[in-house]
């Protein structure tokens, strides 16, 4: 008997040890909410949900371009050449904005509408959306997250909600048996289902990455959680997920989790595998498979290089468009250094086999090589493609086809490899892949920013603009134009949310156009640590004696053993009201020894969270 009491009491000396440092960092996340003048994060959301109840009248009126942001969705309108901007975030180094606004940019017009109206879905950001035709076209959002402005609270999204394009109403959708709360999943559209996979949940104390895949029926409005055979994608967030246009397949690739190794060091990891997602046994009907499976696929071509936060969009063909990313090298278990990316890569998804996508634009080349030119042609016939020296004048430049280019190439040089997307082929290459809707090469890539092409002994130099590096751009596809909005980059410890919108023909695929130029003076950050790193360098100095004063400021703790006795069933906010004078004081005690001033409002407020903390 006397060893299990010796245990007992031991395990309850772990519990009592546990408790309080919970109750520590519960007072050290107080002191630091009530010093920012913070609100809880559930009490900033009720606030917008008892505003937004308020909202009576649809509002649809022209607008600017959205205001910085990032993490947001993109997405094509399901019939009008317009598309669609909900949400995202803005951090300015000191302070994050959270939005919730629905905006429409007309392609044809180049310009924005915003609708506003009740019942709107909460501010996020990392969410996800998905457009369809039905009932007048929806847009549909699932999960995301949202942050306060200091960033000391996060809340994760459960919620499903469909605005209806029709009627410009926003609907939730509640119904249980859905995925947890988590942002940073992905989210596709699959045979009349809404299929998602993966996501994280940090709470900032803990955090855990999923892999799970659920299904919402658009018919029957449920949810299913999948559980697929064979060995799958481990727990990741943001990777590229893309559904076949032709079959109920999805294609999972790479992404970003990361581990703690030990006590508050996390380390990374950028996932660079890919899975399909497909049914388990044969199918006749057009119907949604009842079991599926993983299957790991073996990629070939030019694979991008290790990444996150690579952008992709769906084009016609079962190909996918992927743009920039970033990769964090690890200097040590504390400091990352961000390498950003402004590549492009094309990939037949159902081979697996990536590509690298270079751009392509017509030559201009000096009058001296049109003979040349027309002898080559006139191999061909008489036909609209032949030069005559009568159609150009003699100081005009002349423009020349990229086959031509291509072929005059290969006379000239003798050589096998053919120069496509007007890069002239070193010998790196491997196979040339021409089609109506994409020129890529199998090959290593050379500059993305001059293309050089050589005929005889001349030489031509075109410049080709490109987006600078990026992670977390928006792309979209529509009526065969991508576009391209926004993201984020770092300088340095400076992370600048970008503002720029560009558009792309995946057709002619020459080159990109620019309909918002990025503006320097939007790109805002303000450096909360400067001041108070420089401050405790210099205390630091001093032989330790800041860590001294914050030991014997933990040691400072306000304890309530003389509260009053609460009476047998009486509420805590009744309790509260009975006896505020003893919380008031409390609350006054820990101001003073803290060091700060707060208004009676908030004095008021804080002696109600202690209350209720010394009440649970």
């Amino acid at each position: 008997m006397g060893k299990k009491n010796k245990k007992d009491k031991k395990g309850k000396g772990i519990e009592k040890t546990i408790a309080k440092t919970e109750k520590k960092a519960q007072k050290k996340a107080m002191k630091e909410l009530v010093e920012n003048g913070e609100e809880d994060i559930e009490k900033l959301l009720a606030e917008f949900q008892e505003s937004d109840r308020k909202k009576t009248e649809i509002i649809e009126e022209k607008c600017s371009p959205p205001s910085p942001r990032c993490n947001m969705t993109l997405t094509a309108h399901p019939d009008k050449e317009e598309l669609i901007v909900f949400g995202g975030e803005y951090f300015t180094g000191k302070k994050m904005f959270m939005y919730n606004d629905l905006l429409f940019y007309n392609i044809r017009k180049n310009e924005w509408m915003k609708v506003t109206g009740p019942r709107t879905p909460p501010p996020r950001s990392g969410h996800q959306a998905v457009a369809l035709k039905q009932e007048g076209g929806q847009l549909w959002i699932f999960g995301g997250e949202f942050a306060s402005p200091t960033q000391a609270q996060f809340y994760h999204y459960k919620d499903l909600w469909v605005y209806h394009i029709k009627t410009r109403k926003w609907e939730k959708i509640d119904v249980p048996g859905g995925p947890s709360a988590r942002s940073g999943h992905r989210m596709v559209n699959c045979k009349k289902q809404l299929i998602v996979f993966g996501g994280f949940h940090d709470n900032i104390r803990n955090y855990k990455y999923f892999n799970d895949v659920y299904a919402f029926n658009l018919e029957t409005y449920t949810w299913t959680k999948i559980i697929p055979s064979g060995n799958g994608p481990a727990p990741r967030s943001g990777c590229v997920m893309a559904c076949f246009q032709d079959n109920p397949k999805i294609l999972i690739y790479g992404g970003y989790s990361k581990e703690n190794v030990k006590r508050d060091v996390d380390r990374g990891q950028t996932h660079t595998d890919m899975f399909i997602l497909m049914p388990e046994g044969k199918k006749n009907d057009e119907s949604m498979p009842e079991k599926w499976k993983w299957q790991q696929v073996k990629q070939s071509g030019v694979q991008p290089s290790p990444r996150s936060g690579m952008s992709i969009a769906v084009a016609p063909g079962n190909k996918a468009i992927c743009f920039g990313g970033v990769f964090d090298e690890e200097e040590d278990d504390e400091k990352l250094t961000g390498i950003f990316f402004s590549d492009m890569f094309c990939l037949e998804m159902d081979k697996g086999k990536w590509y690298s996508y270079f751009l392509r634009r017509k030559k201009t080349v000096e009058k001296k090589r049109r003979r040349r030119i027309k002898d080559v042609t006139e191999s061909k016939g008489d036909n609209d493609e032949g030069y005559s020296n009568e159609e150009c004048s003699e100081d005009e430049p002349m423009e020349i086809p990229d086959e031509e280019v291509k072929n005059l190439s290969l006379k000239d040089q003798g050589s096998s490899s053919g120069e496509v997307a007007g890069e002239a082929n070193t010998g790196a290459m491997e196979t040339v892949i021409i089609d109506g809707v994409f020129k890529v090469t199998v090959g290593q890539q050379g500059s993305s920013s001059t293309e050089h092409a050589s005929i005889g002994s001349s030489e031509m130099e075109v410049d080709i603009f490109m987006p600078c590096p990026r992670m977390n751009a928006s792309l979209a596809i529509k009526s065969g134009v991508l576009f391209l909005y926004g993201g984020i980059v770092e300088e340095g410890d400076k992370q600048m949310t970008l503002t720029d919108f560009y558009s792309l023909d995946i057709n002619k695929q020459d080159e990109w156009n620019t309909l918002i130029e990025q503006d320097a003076k939007s790109q805002v950050w303000e450096d909360s640590e400067s001041s108070s790193d420089e401050e405790g360098e210099q205390k630091g100095a001093c032989g330790g004696e800041e860590e001294e004063e914050e030991d014997s400021e933990d040691e400072m703790e306000i304890t309530f053993d003389d509260a009053p006795a609460k009476e047998a069933d009486e509420k805590t906010v009744d309790y509260f009201v009975r006896t505020k004078a003893y919380w008031m004081g409390k609350a006054q005690t820990y101001c003073e020894t803290e060091g700060l001033e707060l208004t009676a409002k908030k004095l008021e407020k804080l002696a109600t969270e202690m209350c209720n903390e010394n009440n649970q």
